[in-house]
């Protein structure tokens, strides 16, 4: 066999050998390697850190609800305060996970506890009874900690740089502004 054909043969079957393994032939036939495995997925794009400071306070603002919503329930023995807390232990469960996929998606971790501030807030709610802590539960929680929400997603739809985020944040901003139009009515009676 003469060194051409010789190439030739080569040639073939290493074209068959990256054909059997899925490489595409072009990758074999001008010398480069693959570098990606037939249908393995590239990293995760990572959130700039203004976007993950972001993602982490809407985590907690959620978080906080959360653990709010369920001392209310313990504790309240106002059918309405305790319907509200329902709500917002089912609601913010739901946007909490949306957040922690998002959070996956970019490889970013995030707490898993409410933060320093949140528990504090919730320390002082914990010492109270009755009707002092129905009030304090829908002006902190229900009014108070719903503007700061609100305005975080504003702010975050208005400044996030990646899409994905701004999406999140449009999705949350509608049921963050019912609770807490739901709230301020509360209060007021």
């Amino acid at each position: 066999m003469t060194q051409i054909n010789m190439l030739r043969v080569l040639a073939a079957a290493g074209l068959l050998c990256a054909a059997i393994a899925g490489v595409p032939a072009q990758a074999q036939s001008d010398g480069t390697r693959a570098t990606t495995a037939p249908g393995a997925m590239s990293p995760p794009a990572r959130l700039p850190r203004a976007d993950q400071a972001m993602l982490r306070d809407i985590a907690q603002a959620n978080m906080a609800e959360i653990a709010t919503g369920k001392l209310a329930l313990e504790k309240s023995q106002d059918g309405e305060v305790k319907k509200f807390a329902q709500m917002m232990v089912d609601d913010h469960s739901t946007a909490l996970k949306d957040v922690q996929q998002l959070a996956q998606a970019k490889a970013m971790t995030l707490p898993s506890e409410p933060d320093t501030k949140h528990k504090a807030a919730m320390k002082a709610m914990q010492a109270m009874d009755g009707a002092r802590f129905d009030r304090q539960y829908m002006s902190q929680a229900g009014v108070g900690d719903h503007r700061k929400t609100r305005e975080l997603l504003q702010k975050t739809q208005a400044k996030a740089k990646d899409g994905d985020l701004k999406a999140l944040a449009e999705k949350m901003l509608p049921v963050v502004e019912q609770h807490l139009s739901h709230a301020e009515k509360m209060a007021k009676k």
